[in-house]
């Protein structure tokens, strides 16, 4: 019998072989440990890998928002991940249900972001002296007061696909931080990501259940 602790959530593989674990991140599990306690995503790192060294994170996803999470169990492909997230060449997509939305079909937002405290928390704002931040964005659905985007990153800024999108005038459904509460959660999803490795590593993540029904009124069918 194994004395590895059981995972804290549903542990979902999307992806899996000798060197790489792309995960299905449950919303509102934190990558890493918080100083208030809870599960985390590397309270699961000894069900993936017995070696003494590793697993490691590739990059990070905001806890709310759920999807494709790359987790690298040598060395190599970790430094390989983190170079392929550097140059840009990794290719991470996003889908979210805005409140309002563009009346485009496309467009991209280009907005450096800074990080701004104050004594209530922290918060990521638009700034000219910040640093830069570039998101493609397509439209996919539309509801009464809702779109469903596809989001593209060409940069992998903190709360980077959220800041946007609230800048643009349409909050993305469920942000507490930039938009407002909702029963369901952040409608956040990293649906995609492909990795520039040897063989190329890619997978899809499905929505989560909290993010259907809203999907659903934008004209997403669920295969």
């Amino acid at each position: 019998m194994s004395d590895r602790p059981p995972c804290p959530f549903p542990l979902t593989l999307l992806y899996q072989d000798q060197h790489v674990v792309i995960l299905d991140k449950p919303a509102g599990v934190p990558v890493h440990p918080g100083p208030r306690g809870g599960p985390s995503v590397e309270d699961c790192f000894p069900l993936l890998s017995r070696r003494k060294d590793g697993p490691w994170l590739a990059h990070r996803l905001d806890a709310e928002t759920s999807g494709c999470l790359a987790i690298a169990l040598r060395k190599q492909p970790l430094l390989a991940m983190q170079n392929a997230f550097a140059d840009k060449t990794a290719r991470k997509t996003y889908w979210a249900v805005v409140e309002g939305g563009p009346e485009a079909e496309r467009g991209e937002i280009v907005l450096p972001l800074t990080k701004k405290t104050a004594p209530s928390g922290w918060r990521m704002i638009p700034a000219p002296e910040g640093v830069p931040a570039r998101t493609d964005w397509r439209v996919l659905g539309r509801a009464e007061g809702l779109c469903w985007l596809e989001l593209t990153l060409h940069t992998g800024r903190t709360h980077q696909a959220r800041v946007h999108c609230a800048a643009m005038g349409w909050p993305i459904l469920g942000d507490t931080l930039y938009g407002h509460p909702h029963p369901d959660g952040l409608h956040l999803l990293a649906r995609s990501l492909t990795l520039p490795l040897a063989p190329p590593v890619s997978a899809t993540a499905p929505p989560r259940t909290g993010m259907k029904a809203a999907l659903r009124a934008c004209g997403w069918q669920e295969s």
